[in-house]
């Protein structure tokens, strides 16, 4: 029986939400960080579970000027992300297993990772070790209360992104099997980052390539209340 890393090995599992949302988390860091400047060393941003590289290929072309890092512990996925990433690197998020000294990172992007993982609280020990003090973590995850799956929880239907099996969809409206295991709303999720020893400072939204096209208005329109929007966008710095 394939594990759950087999499961994430498999190239043909989608491992994002869609580039409107990657370039909405970029803007956000490219806020956060400033500017290069030619005088000082350039950040250094770590796409933690950077996947195929998608991700920080459209981040980079807002954040000219510093240095992205993609890490993955997939070696599929790191071949797949060295042609898109300057530099990428094997590692785990656990037990001290990013290959990074303690306070060494400008920035992490923690893209569509966190609602795959059995252990997220070992995550941002983790991702809080390698990060300076006030440094920025942008972490993105799907929104378990966005519009439509309130409306689908009170016809009795399982909503959208969440998954009661690695084998096919059951209940629920499309097709793919992801590998969702946690699904946070915003008020948990800025809960559960705080006690995690981050300052909260913003929760945006974004959309869903996957809403059908006569309801992407209406998911564009619930970003602007981050507590409806299809994904959760948040912004928090070490403490």
């Amino acid at each position: 029986m394939p594990g759950l890393r087999d499961f994430y090995e498999d190239p043909a599992v989608p491992v994002a939400s869609g580039e409107e949302r990657s370039i909405r988390q970029a803007h956000m860091l490219a806020r956060a960080l400033g500017p290069a400047r030619p005088d000082e060393a350039p950040a250094t941003v770590l796409d933690i579970g950077c996947g195929d590289g998608s991700a920080a290929a459209a981040a980079a072309r807002v954040l000219a000027g510093h240095r992205i890092v993609g890490v993955d512990w997939s070696q599929d996925a790191l071949r797949r992300a060295a042609p898109r990433i300057p530099y990428v690197v094997r590692g785990e998020l656990t037990d001290g297993g990013l290959p990074f000294g303690t306070a060494t990172a400008d920035a992490v992007l923690f893209s569509e990772v966190i609602e795959h993982l059995v252990d997220p609280d070992a995550a941002l020990d983790e991702l809080h070790r390698v990060l300076r003090p006030r440094g920025h973590l942008m972490l993105s995850t799907p929104n378990l209360a966005a519009w439509y799956n309130r409306g689908l929880i009170l016809a009795g239907v399982q909503p959208v992104f969440s998954e009661v099996s690695l084998r096919r969809i059951h209940g629920r409206p499309g097709s793919e099997v992801v590998g969702h295991l946690r699904l946070y709303t915003a008020r948990a999720l800025r809960e559960f980052v705080a006690a995690s020893g981050f300052d909260v400072v913003s929760v945006a939204g974004a959309p869903f390539h996957g809403v059908p096209r006569a309801l992407r208005p209406l998911d564009r329109a619930a970003c602007h209340l981050p507590s409806l929007a299809s994904i959760l966008l948040l912004h928090a710095r070490r403490v």
